[in-house]
């Protein structure tokens, strides 16, 4: 039904437990494949995908070169990219099945895609309180961030181009090409361990500030380049 593509670099510490929360997906036959695409780790990221089945890209300058290689060898017409550390809830591959059925038999498969619902991996105020905050930065920006995934068809993907080639910010920038409306939000969440920062400083709060009125994510990542 659908295959994962994982974007790696020295990975180890949370490789596993993302792989783990696919193995009932196999079981029940919606992930077909997993791909790693990685950027040339040095620690353990290559030899716990290799034990674990996955098949392994690289060699590629760019982390949205590594991803739409990944993409365009994929075997299933449903496409999942996930971050490594990212923890799909118990039973998600339900929900995303009956998505996929529905989508299909409205014959909206080129029209409409998914992401996760956003969770910290954490007890405590402190974490619902940023659960909070993404859910408004998405409000405001209209993205999702990469911690969520993104499931797409392959006939969407290759009619929008693809990931472009840009510094910093190419899953924002497909995810815009979508459209905000096209995009759906499963209930099964994606939980990750932290809340990570790509960027930091003056540049990120322009950014941020850039997206939220709009302006293309491939010209907001020229501040990144």
């Amino acid at each position: 039904m659908l295959s994962v593509v994982i974007p790696t670099r020295n990975d180890e510490a949370v490789l596993v437990a993302t792989l783990a929360a696919l193995v009932p997906g196999a079981a029940e036959g919606v992930v077909r494949d997993v791909t790693v695409a990685d950027g040339g780790s040095t620690d353990s990221t290559l030899e716990i995908a290799d034990l674990a089945g996955c098949n392994v890209i690289g060699g590629f300058a760019d982390r949205a070169g590594r991803l739409d290689a990944a993409a365009r060898r994929a075997k299933s017409p449903w496409i999942l990219f996930l971050e490594p550390g990212s923890v799909l809830d118990e039973g998600w591959f339900r929900e995303v099945r009956s998505l996929v059925e529905t989508l299909e038999r409205r014959g909206e498969t080129a029209s409409r895609a998914a992401v996760f619902s956003f969770g910290l991996d954490q007890f405590g105020a402190g974490a619902r309180a940023s659960e909070t905050l993404v859910r408004i930065g998405e409000a405001l920006t209209g993205l999702p961030r990469p911690e969520q995934g993104l499931l797409i068809h392959r006939a969407l993907y290759e009619k929008l181009g693809g990931f472009r080639s840009l510094p910093a910010m190419a899953e924002a920038d497909l995810i815009r090409r979508i459209g905000r409306s096209k995009v759906m939000r499963l209930r099964a969440r994606a939980l990750t361990p932290t809340l990570k920062k790509r960027f930091a400083g003056p540049r990120a709060a322009l950014g941020a500030g850039l997206l939220m009125l709009r302006v293309p994510p491939r010209l907001v990542s020229r501040l990144y380049g």
